[in-house]
């Protein structure tokens, strides 16, 4: 018998215990409806708007607290267990404003003031991490820290000036000590097993286990998809499976010639190293979402989810990438594009899970490109989603070629016919032509509130002549100017 305990953490300079939460109420709830912190707000509840951001604490690997933004309108509060909790009421506990706070009153940073304390906490996270670091962020750095932050009212100049200067009054540091020492006597807790029916086993053997003998729980990695599910769809989940407490799940690793990256990995993490490993996809990586979906999602569930328009597919398909699956103590490996048979289906059988997704090295002299097309250029969900991995021979003919695009058929799928047309051939307009024509027989789109069927066809075609205009051994265009902005 699983012995049930409350959901322990660690907020206003105390250990929270709660005994009586069910699996999905959401941190937002928890803070507006029982501790009358109604600084949080709830906008979207979606994770889109940023209103409702908090920041997170956890201990890294050298047992130092690692703070990360999150959307609290999504996270579900019994992930919390074993963590810290701070929002905006933390930074001004005695009335005295913290320099973030203080720079956005100066540079009118705030109008109607409904999203400024999202805006505040994305920028305390930056501020700590950049004290830390003892380096200052350059403007394009909070831009990008702000993309899960949405405003109608300033047009974020002044919100960006006022971040700039939080470094320029005396600093103002978390005392983290405490923080620390809290956080390192909770994780002799024992695992969190609910009585509403959360789980959060520590090893794989025991996930393993634990799934097995429910195969109709259902398995919680990030919770940025299950989180829109219970706050718009209504849903009633089953039980929930948590993968954030498995180390083993959580870690990104080199072994042998490949990149192995744990299916709890979040977005963030997962997205670092395979950009260490390609620059060219760094545009992609920034562009997947905003920094607070990235930190609570997972690359391994954004896999397993299977939706069309998910951004981590096309890259992965392009980089034949493998996906080892588990059930109970059998685990064998998967192509990825054998994983999907049909919209929102994949091969995955009861009480089964992905356990890694494992990305070889590509091949000497490969070139790879990642391109996101969206109404919004931050934080918005792909109408099309374009990867490619191209090798040409010494007599420039296209000696390998991947193309794989999202948001253009039920399941993000290579383009076979695209491919071969351009097998064997010298990488010429002549070539590109073809290819073009052949992607008509590789995709037949919908058309939906993102975008048309025709529109979605022509973007795919336009972003495989970028690649060749950019690729083309004769007098090939420079690349669009990336600035690595980790």
């Amino acid at each position: 018998m699983t012995l049930t305990r409350p959901i322990r953490f660690f907020h206003r300079q105390r250990i929270v215990e709660i005994a009586d939460a069910p699996a999905t109420r959401s941190v937002l709830d928890w803070l507006r409806e029982d501790e009358q912190a109604v600084g949080t707000k709830e906008g979207c509840a979606e994770g889109d708007c940023g209103a409702c951001t908090v920041v997170v604490g956890e201990l890294g690997d050298d047992g130092r607290l690692k703070l990360e933004t999150v959307n609290a309108c999504i996270r579900f509060l019994s992930t919390l267990d074993g963590r810290a909790l701070f929002t905006v009421e933390d930074l001004a506990p005695g009335g005295l404003l913290h320099p973030v706070q203080q720079a956005l009153v100066e540079h009118h940073g705030s109008q109607c003031g409904f999203c400024t304390p999202g805006f505040v906490m994305s920028l305390w996270a930056a501020y700590e991490r950049h004290q830390d670091a003892g380096t200052r962020p350059t403007r394009q750095q909070l831009a990008d820290e702000l993309a899960g932050n949405l405003c109608r009212c300033t047009g974020y100049r002044p919100i960006l000036d006022a971040g700039l200067a939080m470094f320029d009054a005396p600093a103002l540091r978390l005392d983290s000590a405490p923080v620390v020492a809290a956080l390192q006597s909770l994780r002799a807790q024992p695992a969190l097993h609910t009585a509403s029916g959360f789980h959060a086993p520590r090893s794989v053997d025991e996930l393993a286990a634990l799934h097995e003998a429910r195969p109709g729980a259902r398995l919680l990695g990030g919770g940025t998809d299950i989180g829109l599910w219970v706050n718009k769809q209504l849903r009633v989940l089953p039980e929930l499976i948590w993968t954030g407490e498995v180390a083993e799940l959580r870690r990104v690793e080199r072994r042998g010639d490949a990149l192995v990256i744990g299916a709890a990995a979040s977005l963030e993490d997962a997205w670092a190293a395979l950009a260490a490993q390609h620059p060219q996809l760094t545009e992609l990586w920034r562009r997947f979402a905003s920094p607070p979906v990235r930190h609570a999602g997972t690359m391994g569930g954004n896999v397993a989810n299977g939706s069309p328009i998910g951004d981590s597919a096309p890259v992965l398909l392009v980089l034949d990438a493998r996906l080892v699956l588990r059930r109970g103590e059998r685990v064998r490996e998967l192509a990825l594009d054998q994983f999907y048979v049909d919209y929102m289906k994949n091969r995955l059988e009861a009480g089964e899970f992905v356990q890694a997704i494992v990305v070889p090295q590509a091949p000497p002299g490969s070139i790879v490109r990642g391109w996101k097309i969206s109404k919004r250029w931050d934080s918005d969900i792909s109408a099309v989603c374009a990867a490619f991995r191209l090798r040409l021979d010494a007599d420039g003919r296209v000696a390998e070629l991947r193309i794989a695009f999202g948001g253009m058929a039920a399941t993000v799928k290579r383009a076979a016919a695209a491919e071969a047309a351009l097998a064997g051939r010298r990488w010429d307009e002549a070539a590109l032509r073809a290819a073009q024509a052949a992607l008509e027989a590789d995709y037949q789109p919908l058309s939906d509130l993102r975008a048309s069927a025709g529109y979605r066809l022509q973007v795919a075609k336009n972003l495989l002549e970028r690649l060749w205009l950019e690729t083309r051994p004769d007098a090939p265009l420079p690349a669009a100017a990336l600035e690595l902005r980790a």
